[in-house]
């Protein structure tokens, strides 16, 4: 006599989640559905305004930066919140959650407070490039960075995982790698990339092999073209401004020299301000996850790549201009790409994909003026030299300040052979950068220790950028739409407002984030706790930030 399996609603219930169970498996990675990311890919756009994403969406590729703003999570109101909005600055606080106050990068470089000799954020003289030259203030190594970054956090919970980090600049790969992570930086000398002595002795053979292929020659005699028909590109300025100075500015644009016969080290450097040095990056980073089989175990892995093309793009033109518009453009195709083979490689629901900015941009000051702001350029050789007579005037001669970063430094020297107080020689100083047209305001070391003015407006976010052991003796901040002239920059960044503030902060990894426009306020330094939560690690221990909403409320 058969025995028939009585359906009672307990066993029937019981099946009914075996079987979702295992339908959710049929296409999960190793550790099920609800496992960690295998792989974090952290995308840095040198120098993007998020106005230019929310500007240009209709021209969006369907699977390039589209993929965040359709499929992802993006960050409408996200913004730094200290006011020195540079690109060392940046890079040490998107992945460490703690802005300059903490992490001791108060800028790209600064003066030593006691010596005043020049410091390079990511410098290290005991380390030098690998298979390049190396100048005494290039970057090497993460020695100034004071905290840990979320890499180290990952590497300290499981020393099988690996960071790798890429960049068209040094900086832009050594900070946010942190201390346990592994940099590799594009050499403008010889349009390889290359790591330093700091991390290792000699590169893997996957390095070797990529850098034989010379892929940076391909670009040799290479126009860039713009991408779209002129009509397309209407919503923005057209070439050759009266602004752009001698270097011109006009697409089509030849990479290297018409009378040169082979690549040199002038086309290698030309190649930062282009399309071109971002699509190197994104070649070497596939080449990394190869090489290191990232994303390929259960243990997640972060790649990291900062895309350094952006910003010495809107610095020779702005990033109101035509070759800004079709550069954006010309990155968000090669996003598309780069996510199809990250797709090909890992599975598309196997990694979580992030994009950021370190920085803002100023429209040019003579754009500017053409809406009628209020706008200029600032002489700092003479700006400089007004602040020295008058402290000269009542404390004897000698070079009593200098720049440091986002304000004055006093000489520490001057100081003890003189005997003068130096707080008497900040407030003077900072009284004399107020009488300076293009100065919006200053305040000194012991207002910024104390705290005293922090009702007054970007005082929190001057306070976020100044740390006491590294920074100087006057903080300020120039005026909306000033900045100082530059033989080679139409316009710059580095201020608390909003257009160098406002960046964005896109993500997607379907597994674990649905779609939605986030529109509360977050700050940067939120990244590093909310993407801590997603690889199921503590945050960074100086990270002063939090996890950001998903959803709106």
């Amino acid at each position: 006599m058969k025995r028939f399996l009585m359906w009672t609603p307990v066993r029937w219930l019981g099946a009914m989640l075996l079987l979702a169970v295992l339908a959710s498996c049929a296409d999960a990675p190793a550790l099920g559905a609800a496992s960690k990311p295998r792989l974090l890919v952290f995308l840095v756009v040198d120098g993007l305004p998020q106005r230019q994403i929310t500007a240009y969406r209709d021209q969006l590729a369907p699977d390039g930066l589209a993929r965040f703003l359709d499929r992802g999570v993006w960050y409408s109101q996200a913004h730094y919140e200290h006011s020195f909005t540079v690109t060392g600055a940046g890079h040490a606080t998107m992945l460490s959650g703690a802005y300059s106050h903490r992490n001791g990068i108060v800028g790209n470089e600064w003066r030593d407070p006691q010596t005043g000799e020049l410091e390079y954020c990511a410098g290290d003289t005991s380390a030098t490039y690998i298979g390049n030259s190396t100048k005494p203030l290039d970057g090497t190594s993460p020695k100034n960075l004071k905290v840990e970054s979320l890499g180290d956090v990952l590497k300290r919970t499981d020393a099988r995982s690996k960071v790798i980090a890429v960049s068209g600049k040094d900086r832009g790969a050594i900070l946010p790698a942190g201390h346990s992570g592994t940099a590799y930086m594009y050499m403008g000398q010889s349009g390889q990339f290359a790591s330093s002595t700091y991390y290792m002795a000699a590169h893997p053979a996957w390095v070797n092999q990529f850098n034989g292929q010379k892929p940076a020659d391909a670009y040799f005699k290479t126009d860039w073209k713009p991408l779209l028909p002129e009509a397309a590109y209407a919503r923005s300025l057209p070439d050759k401004q009266p602004w752009f100075g001698p270097q011109g500015g006009q697409l089509p644009m030849r990479m290297g020299k018409d009378s040169d016969s082979t690549p040199n080290a002038a086309f290698y450097s030309q190649l930062l301000k282009s399309p071109f040095v971002d699509a190197l990056s994104l070649q070497f980073a596939s080449a990394a996850i190869d090489g290191e089989g990232l994303g390929q175990d259960e243990v997640p892995d972060i790649l990291i790549v900062s895309l350094s093309g952006h910003d010495y793009v809107n610095h020779a033109y702005s990033a109101e201009s035509r070759i800004s518009h079709d550069h954006l453009l010309q990155l968000d195709r090669q996003l598309q790409n780069f996510f199809a083979q990250l797709d090909a490689k890992l599975g598309p629901n196997n990694y979580i994909a992030t994009l950021t900015a370190d920085h803002g941009f100023m429209p040019a000051p003579e754009y500017s003026a053409q809406l009628g702001n209020s706008s200029g350029l600032i002489n700092s050789g003479q700006l400089l030299a007004r602040v020295n007579a008058g402290l000269q005037a009542r404390f004897g001669p000698g070079a009593w300040v200098s720049f440091s970063a986002a304000g004055l430094l006093i000489n520490k020297k001057l100081l003890a052979s003189t005997q003068t107080d130096p707080n008497a020689v900040a407030e003077l100083a900072r009284s004399h950068l107020l009488k300076e047209e293009g100065i919006a305001t200053a305040y000194t070391r012991q207002e910024l220790l104390s705290g005293s003015r922090a009702s007054e407006p970007y005082f929190g976010a001057m306070r976020k950028s100044w740390h006491p052991e590294v920074s100087g003796d006057v903080q300020f901040i120039f005026k909306p739409y000033w900045m100082v002239a530059s033989s080679t920059a139409v316009t710059t960044h580095g201020s608390p407002y909003e257009y160098d503030t406002h960046v964005p902060i896109l993500m997607y990894g379907p597994r674990w984030l649905k779609p939605a426009r986030v529109d509360a306020r977050v700050g940067e330094a939120d990244l590093a706790p909310t993407l801590a939560k997603l690889l199921g690690v503590p945050a960074p221990s100086s990270a002063e930030g939090k996890p950001m909403p998903l959803q709106n409320p």
